[in-house]
């Protein structure tokens, strides 16, 4: 795993595949690091992609500035340009899940002249996922562990507890390596902190710009055991695509990467290459 440094931010970035070939990023979500991308990444670059992930602010040691209002999505999706500056590409994919990709639905709407493809897993756009939470109550059920999140101290203290049972309990999927990898960045308070500030920053009134229509050829992987998104929410996706989108429905959970490995590289590496920029 490399270093990259941002003014006073420094990123632990892992990546496989030739510098030389066209970037994918993938960006994490919470509770997982970018090790959740290793075998994906492996699969990705073998196709002539050069694919990058990093621990975003608050996962990386050198990278977890205090205060919540550290953590807000423009200084998130900054972050993530910033490395691609360095690394030279002034155009790239994005693949992003969970919290990644509420960073990453907002790069794609804010700078689409530097997106080629974006593909979503799990998490649909902020507005159709917002407009779910208000409409539905399936929704607010599925989100209810947000109120807790919310909480500073508290829900720190319920995460940590029994050696992160709660946070165990989601990565039941996971191997070891990876797994140990999650324990050594959650164990750390500072960095646990930082991740929940990314709900704290971000979610609540008057929180958050509401974005509009995607124009990036994009593509969507929802399982549909999802414990935290509705089947509404992924459904009324397609309202705020204004490029080439892509739904696809799988029999699995939040976790796809772990579950449904196979069905997810499959339809990125689909995406990747059919794109325009081939």
């Amino acid at each position: 795993m490399s270093k990259i440094k941002i003014n006073d931010l420094q990123f632990d970035v892992r990546s496989a595949g030739d510098p030389e070939n066209e970037l994918v990023f993938f960006l994490h979500g919470f509770p997982e690091t970018s090790a959740m991308w290793t075998e994906l990444m492996k699969k990705i670059s073998g196709h002539g992609f050069y694919c990058v992930a990093p621990n975003l602010r608050g996962y990386s040691k050198g990278a977890c500035p205090r205060g919540k209002k550290n953590y807000t999505i423009d200084k998130l999706q900054k972050d993530v340009f910033g490395i691609s500056d360095l690394l030279g590409n002034e155009k790239f994919h994005l693949v992003a899940h969970d919290w990644g990709a509420i960073i990453a639905w907002h790069m794609a709407f804010d700078r689409p002249n530097r997106i080629l493809t974006y593909t979503a897993l799990s998490v649909p756009h902020p507005t159709a996922f917002k407009r779910a939470y208000k409409e539905h109550e399936e929704q607010r059920k599925k989100s209810s562990y947000i109120k807790l999140f919310m909480i500073p101290f508290l829900s720190e203290f319920k995460l940590r507890k029994n050696n992160l049972a709660l946070l165990r309990k989601l990565w039941k999927h996971t191997n070891q390596e990876v797994l140990e990898d999650y324990v050594s960045v959650f164990s750390n308070k500072k960095s646990l902190t930082a991740a929940l500030n990314y709900y704290r920053a971000n979610m609540g009134v008057k929180k958050g710009k509401p974005i509009g229509k995607i124009n990036v050829p994009t593509l969507l992987i929802w399982g549909n055991s999802d414990l935290a998104v509705s089947r509404f929410a992924v459904e009324n996706n397609q309202t705020f695509m204004g490029s080439d989108y892509k739904f696809v429905e799988v029999e699995g959970g939040h976790w796809l990467v772990q579950t449904n490995f196979e069905e997810t590289y499959k339809n990125l590496i689909s995406h990747l290459s059919n794109s325009n920029s081939k």
